[in-house]
């Protein structure tokens, strides 16, 4: 084993390196649930081991089967105590060809079949992954789709729907970071609020405590949110411009409070034109993003 340490064992900045959960939400893990049992190098600092590695990696891939974070922790001690981790699908083959069963089965609209292999995919996939490969990926080309008049409004607000609602569910403890907090809306008259629940789930796993406030929020609302949370920051998620432009004033005025970005179909000319920036990456590469440029200001 690769080490960043000493006798063998992991400092805290590698194993949040290996598992994609920050360092902030590990020290969490560790004081809330007794997950993980570090030892002590000689200069003080705390040494992670292999099979806290494996409680961490298992307590995330339960949090993305749906399983709140004390469950999680409290199912992955039972394993490690038991030794009867679940075994990870890799085979490309085989996510090819769950990813094409949930495609078809949202398309005909079967919503038992289509949990079923969300339920297979998490099994076998990070929540990154699950974003990046599958759910992302898809809810572009239904939205091509749907503007070429290959699916029905139906077929898309079903397939929209239920990939919002098992990502809601994946993120239901993304209040409980004991980092900076973020405030997650979507202005009057925006309604889609997938890629910011998504963009929510990836910053909540580094730390962040998020503050989802969903579709259609007014900005006085937004504002008064974030002051009373000491927000470091504001995402407005943009499909549709007018929207943002409508409310040009009022969301200049909130990022004179509170930093704000926009997510979605904006450019960086747009967003500065209402005092904001742009977070133009995709939402997993945008979280990233912010994470480490927070971290920089800190350092």
């Amino acid at each position: 084993m690769a080490v960043d340490g000493e006798g063998g064992y992991l400092r805290i900045g590698e194993l949040a390196r290996r598992t994609g959960v920050s360092p902030e939400l590990l020290r969490a893990w560790e004081q809330r649930y007794d997950l993980l049992r570090p030892s002590r190098s000689n200069g003080g600092f705390r040494l992670y081991s292999d099979e806290d590695e494996r409680r961490v990696r298992r307590t995330a891939q339960l949090i993305a089967g749906g399983l709140s974070a004390a469950q999680a922790a409290s199912q992955a001690l039972d394993d490690a105590r038991t030794s009867t981790p679940r075994p990870q699908e890799t085979d490309p083959r085989t996510l090819e060809a769950l990813t094409t069963r949930l495609a078809t089965s949202l398309d005909v609209m079967d919503g038992e079949e289509a949990h079923r292999a969300i339920d297979r995919l998490l099994s076998a996939l990070s929540v990154d992954g699950l974003l990046q490969d599958v759910a992302l990926p898809y809810l572009r080309e239904l939205g091509d789709r749907w503007a070429r008049g290959e699916v029905s409004v139906a077929q898309e607000h079903f397939a929209s729907s239920l990939i919002r609602g098992r990502l809601l569910g994946i993120a239901r403890d993304w209040g409980a970071g004991v980092g900076p907090s973020v405030v997650l809306a979507c202005v009057p008259g925006e309604a889609h609020d997938i890629g910011l629940i998504s963009f929510g789930m990836q910053i909540g796993q580094r730390g962040w405590r998020v503050i989802f406030l969903g579709a259609d929020t007014p900005i006085d609302a937004i504002e008064s949110t974030a002051r009373s949370a000491d927000a470091a920051l504001v995402v407005l998620a943009v499909t549709d411009m007018k929207h943002v432009r409508a409310q040009a004033e009022a969301i200049r005025e909130l990022a004179a409070v509170v930093p704000v970005a926009l997510g979605g179909e904006v450019t960086q000319a747009d967003a500065q034109a209402v005092g904001a920036r742009a977070l133009l990456s995709d939402p997993v590469g945008a979280a990233r993003e912010v994470a480490r440029e927070h971290r920089r200001s800190l350092a």
